[in-house]
């Protein structure tokens, strides 16, 4: 595609992303189980709330800003993070360790010690008060449906957005703090989340393992959750710095990542995006999930991981997220929040609407594209 047009859809989406507005809190309290399991989750709007879906927002700014090499958006992240810390944090879960990731950022180049110390809480937090499943799993607490204070436990479930929302945190600050005991830990979780979640059978990720059943749930193979593998095993490896990956490690990591690159390329609709079921072409398709998958190919080709014949997987994937555009930069086809589901049909039945990740993994693609 011509970088011009690139471009003007980045500075659409980063606009659109900016000014999402805020979340709806009393819309929120009123939510029921029954709305969660369709994505009804007031809180999730917008751009101002400190949860998962701006977290991983936020995120997609700091990396197009590293790609500026400029401080562009810093005075933006900060108002975010000191307008948040001003209202009082919710909950401290999983989800909410995700504003933690551009935070990380933040600190590094800016040195805010007030930053510094936050990041090294929620990391000791991670180490030693999360929940763990049997094998020290991280066990994917939430925050409490209808209640930001509250927390959703997920007793002994490991999930595929874990290695997103906290896992990649737990690795930088561990570079940047110099703790071996948070990489060795993060290392260990990438694993652990590979050994219950990868499915040999095709080389996709479930979404989620129980202990409780010792199951994959409905063994659904959903388009956003191997999304967070896609993405999150390349910008992870890339994360290591002053600790090293073992070359065993790094070396497991990457056959799983190319394994998953293959089965994903072989399911890219006409559209060049994927369906939310990734396996079920009656399934909507779906631009977060696609976003993410096509910036961790289009990065796995540029790094020499994944052969060349996967350029065209990435350049069709990105001609299918800027389709998704709309003319006020809003990125469409994005699924609402997904809680872990029985069955295709509830992955189906998730509702669409533009979201802060939604723009954010399209971000992501879209800054892959510029010099792929």
């Amino acid at each position: 595609m011509d970088k011009k047009e690139i471009i003007n859809a980045i500075e659409k989406v980063v606009y659109r992303l900016m000014n999402l507005g805020g979340a709806d809190y009393n819309a929120d309290k009123n939510s029921s189980a029954a709305d969660t399991m369709h994505g009804v989750i007031a809180r999730d709007w917008g751009i101002e709330e400190w949860d998962w879906p701006q977290g991983v927002g936020l995120y997609g700014l700091s990396k197009l800003q590293s790609y500026y090499k400029d401080n562009r958006y810093d005075e933006f992240l900060d108002s975010w993070y000191q307008r948040n810390l001003k209202i009082g944090l919710p909950s401290i879960n999983i989800n909410t360790t995700a504003p933690f990731l551009a935070l990380m950022d933040l600190v590094r180049r800016t040195g805010n010690k007030q930053y510094e110390k936050m990041c090294l809480e929620r990391a000791e937090w991670l180490m030693n008060d999360l929940p763990k499943t049997r094998d020290g799993g991280f066990q994917h607490v939430t925050s409490a449906v209808g209640n930001r204070d509250g927390v959703s436990l997920n007793e002994n479930q490991i999930w595929v957005d874990t290695l997103f929302m906290a896992v990649m945190f737990l690795n930088q600050a561990g570079q940047y703090f110099n703790r071996p005991d948070f990489v060795e830990e993060s290392i260990k979780q990438f694993l652990i989340h590979i050994k219950y979640l990868y499915e040999k059978k095709n080389g996709l990720f479930h979404h989620g393992w129980t202990f409780d059943g010792m199951n994959n749930f409905g063994g659904v193979f959903w388009c956003r959750g191997n999304s967070w593998f896609t993405y999150g095993v390349i910008d992870y490896l890339a994360a290591f710095d002053k600790i090293s990956c073992p070359d065993g490690v790094k070396s497991f990591l990457i056959d799983t990542f190319t394994a998953q690159a293959e089965a994903l390329a072989k399911l890219q609709d006409k559209s060049g995006l994927w369906h939310t079921v990734l396996d079920d072409d009656t399934s909507y398709v779906e631009a977060s999930g696609s976003g993410a998958i096509t910036a961790g190919i289009a990065k796995g080709v540029k790094l020499g991981i994944l052969p060349e014949k996967y350029r065209a997987t990435a350049e069709n994937g990105v001609k299918g997220l800027v389709g998704s555009v709309s003319e006020d930069g809003t990125v469409l086809n994005v699924s609402a929040g997904t809680p872990v589901g029985p069955d295709k049909d509830h992955y189906r039945n998730i509702i669409v609407r533009p979201m802060a990740y939604g723009q954010s993994l399209t971000l992501l693609a879209l800054v892959e594209a510029l010099d792929l």
